[in-house]
């Protein structure tokens, strides 16, 4: 819950001995556990690089939210207790919401563990922005705020924005194209929680060291749900990768359907491009197979670091994406794999590539026929 001096700007700056005995207890708790939750992760799905950004545009989103309340607070009826209550939370998470969803577009996450620690990456930033502005202004506040602020009110705003990105996730990761309705399940559970945690039904204290308690086995129970999932992802799509590439070497591909299929493309494209169109398959299913072996090898705590025919096979592919165009990468899209953890895999390769320092990163995005998806 936010009070008047943050939502309204007007009270004098904290001294700078108060400012060091209370900072870590109104900063820390949020940091520390996002450092666990990236910790967790045995995959390395998430780079610190992108946790930083990612808290920086949680710290960016405090701020609008800041001009916002003002704004809002001056025009809405009802005292501060109803704005903070009904009004707020609605407003925060909405805000919170979009760059979760931005991550989305991009093609960042791709299952629940980088949801769980990019929403709550967003939701510390936020807290970090709120209690840093605090810490200066409420000169008067005594250490149990900000065992309050830092324990519960923090926490709250990483854990219900984590929750955003996990329902969130679920709802959407077998879709390319976003319903927008598909987010509001996610919205609604977060705008709840952040209300219920304002309304302090129970003692501020009791509050936070409910979220302290409560918010650790739930982040638990969606890594071992998501690490369970993503084993059993790897092997299906690994092995159905195995057997494609399997036919396109042999002299059974001609019978298979898409051998079938590109033989129906030659009475609609040039010869040349029918090729270069098996081409492209066959390199897409390879760089797919590399990146699952690289995730597979980080699940057994090995990370291998990317060579220069992966980088060579990227250059391939996206000359061949400039052969083929639009419209014959359009016509092949139903046998590549495109659902948005097939990008995403795929963005884990490439980031290889940036990281060894070979030329640009690969646009990933056009590697589906589209520069961007909607």
């Amino acid at each position: 819950m936010q009070d008047r001096r943050f939502l309204c700007g007007s009270a004098p700056i904290v001294h700078s001995q108060d400012f060091l005995l209370r900072a870590p207890v109104g900063l820390l708790p949020v940091l520390i556990f996002l450092v666990v939750l990236v910790w967790m992760d045995s995959y390395k799905l998430v780079t610190v690089r992108a946790v930083l950004l990612t808290i920086l545009a949680g710290v960016m989103t405090a701020i609008v939210a800041w001009w916002v309340n003002g704004w809002l607070m001056a025009r809405v009826p009802g005292d501060l207790y109803f704005y903070t209550r009904y009004v707020s939370p609605p407003v925060e998470e909405c805000l919170k919401a979009l760059v979760v969803i931005g991550l989305f577009r991009a093609h960042r996450i791709g299952f629940l563990v980088d949801a769980a620690i990019f929403g709550f990456a967003v939701g510390a930033g936020f807290a970090l922005a709120e209690n840093l502005y605090n810490l200066y202004r409420a000169y008067d506040a005594n250490m149990a705020v900000w065992v309050v602020r830092g324990f519960g009110t923090a926490l709250m705003h990483g854990g219900v924005c984590s929750i955003f990105a996990v329902i969130s996730q679920s709802m959407t990761e077998r879709n390319m194209k976003v319903n927008p309705a598909r987010y509001l399940p996610g919205l609604a559970a977060a705008v709840l929680l952040h209300s219920f945690f304002n309304h302090f039904l129970l003692p501020p204290v009791m509050m936070a060291f409910f979220f302290v308690l409560v918010l650790p086995p739930i982040m638990v129970v969606v890594f071992r749900r998501s690490a369970n999932h993503l084993h059993h992802w790897l092997q299906l799509d690994f092995d159905a990768d195995a057997k494609l590439l399997r036919q396109i070497g042999s002299g059974e591909f001609s019978s298979s359907n898409i051998g079938r299929f590109l033989g129906d493309l030659r009475d609609k494209f040039p010869g040349p491009v029918v090729v270069d169109l098996l081409c492209y398959l066959r390199l897409y299913t390879e760089l797919a197979m590399r990146a699952k072996g690289v995730l597979m090898m980080r699940e057994n705590g090995l990370d291998m670091p990317v060579g220069e025919r992966t980088r060579d096979k990227f250059i391939e592919l996206d000359y061949l994406r400039r052969s083929i165009g639009r419209t014959g990468l359009l016509a092949i899209r139903p046998f590549l794999h495109m659902e948005r953890k097939d990008l995403w895999q795929l963005k884990v390769l490439a980031a290889g590539v940036k990281r060894a320092g070979r030329d640009e990163k690969p646009d990933i995005e056009a590697y589906s026929g589209r520069q961007r998806v909607d």
